[in-house]
């Protein structure tokens, strides 16, 4: 059984481990001891106080398989991506350039230092292990943080956004990295990467040009790269565009990784979550039904499962009395449940959204 909860000081060795094994290596969970003592000492500090609007809380949640009895994946999210520093992106930009003399009209496509994001809330550092990769385990860590901002609206910004791992050659390199970057930095993607993760991007942005970046004047390997995710996250990726989120014309200042965004009351899970009071039945008295996500409503002890979405005819949420003890509810208690099956991803418009972000 398997269940998405918030993050404890115990699980510290099991962060290092999915930390080391992320593929690619995250810039947001670095495998540093350090660093990931203190996200599971900020995490606790957010889950335990009160709060009225989005700063600078991160919650960092863990994935458990209580038969095995250990944590395997993570994924947090923060409140404000750009509370305590702004968060830098790169914007795709078309300038007009033209001469009437030369009857000469180009619209030429350039890459723009930007910290517009810094206001949205920041689905980041998710990292599963392997033996869990391709199952609803993947979409219960993924999407559960939606449960919880779903349940705390206050907590968190309007506007959601992702930042997915660029793509890197098959030697593990960045092609936009080397073609930008390491003109201002003289070290290659791998080290710089791991050092954003333990510091924080934000020097990348004081050194790098803060003139906009023509495309043309790039390698064709760091243009074909931008915007383009890493082919570890594919699914993952065609999963949240079905879930509403939208492609930006942000990407990521390392890789170029693309940044999608989505306000969050037109995201499935919102639009299809509803409350139910709690019936407590045998397993083998269940009717068969679609899988949902179900979570509880305590803060601190948040608690969120895939289980059936059985209900009686009165609306009444019938669960095991193993969930139950799971989510820790009794008869009557209400919880929030979302089906786990989301609309196809060829339904959602890959392209830019024009708004905004």
């Amino acid at each position: 059984m398997l269940v998405v909860r918030p993050v404890r000081s115990a699980d510290l060795p099991a962060l290092e481990r999915l930390a080391g094994t992320a593929t690619p290596r995250l810039t947001n969970l670095p495998a540093h001891r350090d660093r990931l003592e203190e996200r599971i000492t900020r995490s606790r500090q957010a889950f335990g106080q009160e709060v009225g609007f989005p700063g600078d809380e991160h919650y960092t949640f863990v994935l458990e398989d209580l038969e095995r009895g250990e944590v395997v994946g993570t994924a947090t999210v923060r409140a404000q991506a750009g509370a305590r520093e702004a968060y830098y992106t790169y914007r795709q930009e078309t300038l007009i350039h033209a001469s009437q003399q030369l009857d000469v009209r180009r619209e030429v496509q350039t890459l723009a230092l930007s910290h517009e994001v810094s206001e949205a809330s920041l689905l980041c550092a998710l990292s599963l292990d392997p033996r869990y990769k391709g199952t609803s385990a993947e979409s219960l860590l993924r999407r559960a943080r939606l449960m919880f901002i779903a349940q705390y609206p206050e907590r968190f910004a309007d506007i959601l956004a992702m930042a997915f791992p660029g793509y890197l050659d098959d030697g593990g390199e960045s092609p936009f990295w080397n073609s930008v970057g390491r003109h201002f930095f003289v070290r290659d993607y791998q080290e710089i990467n791991y050092l954003a993760g333990v510091r924080s991007k934000s020097f990348i942005a004081e050194v790098m040009p803060q003139f906009p970046l023509y495309l043309a004047l790039l390698t064709p390997q760091a243009r074909a790269a931008i915007g383009r995710e890493h082919p570890d996250h594919e699914e993952a990726l065609a999963e949240m565009l079905a879930e509403g989120f939208l492609r930006s014309r942000h990407v990521d200042i390392f890789d170029a990784g693309p940044v999608i965004k989505g306000e969050r009351e037109r995201l499935a899970s919102f639009r299809r979550a509803a409350w139910h009071p709690v019936r407590i039945r045998p397993e083998h008295a269940l009717p068969d039904a679609e899988p949902a996500m179900v979570a509880n409503q305590q803060l601190a002890d948040f608690r969120c499962v895939v289980t059936r979405y059985a209900l009686s005819p009165t609306g009444q949420l019938m669960l095991s009395p193993e969930h139950a003890d799971l989510l820790g509810v009794e008869d009557g208690r209400a919880v929030l449940a979302a089906p786990l099956a989301l609309p196809g991803a060829d339904e959602h418009d890959p392209g830019y959204d024009e708004g905004e972000l």
